[in-house]
């Protein structure tokens, strides 16, 4: 989602220490890893509820439907293809 090299963290991490201080960093660090982990979980939850009001399985569903039926007609052409043509000497020797 982010590209964060490792020295940019680095870089935030010097900056919070000396702005924080060391005394206060254990429960900054740990403050900041609980807003992190509930702003997943918010994104997490409106993703699915995103999903769940567009009906994306049901989209998917329809797409691989349609590609299965896509295939069928194709099949379906072919096999009609190929009994026309074993017909035609069938015919031909039947008027002989």
């Amino acid at each position: 989602m982010f590209d964060v090299a490792f020295t940019e963290l680095l870089v935030v991490a010097v900056i919070t220490l000396v702005v924080m201080g060391p005394e206060r960093l254990p429960e900054t660090v740990r403050n900041m890893t609980l807003w992190v982990g509930r702003a997943r979980r918010g994104l997490t939850r409106a993703r699915k509820e995103l999903e769940g009001e567009v009906g994306v399985d049901e989209i998917r569903r329809q797409l691989h439907n349609e590609e299965i039926m896509q295939n069928l007609q194709k099949t379906q052409h072919q096999v009609e293809t190929l009994i026309t043509e074993a017909q035609t000497p069938i015919d031909d020797n039947k008027s002989r």
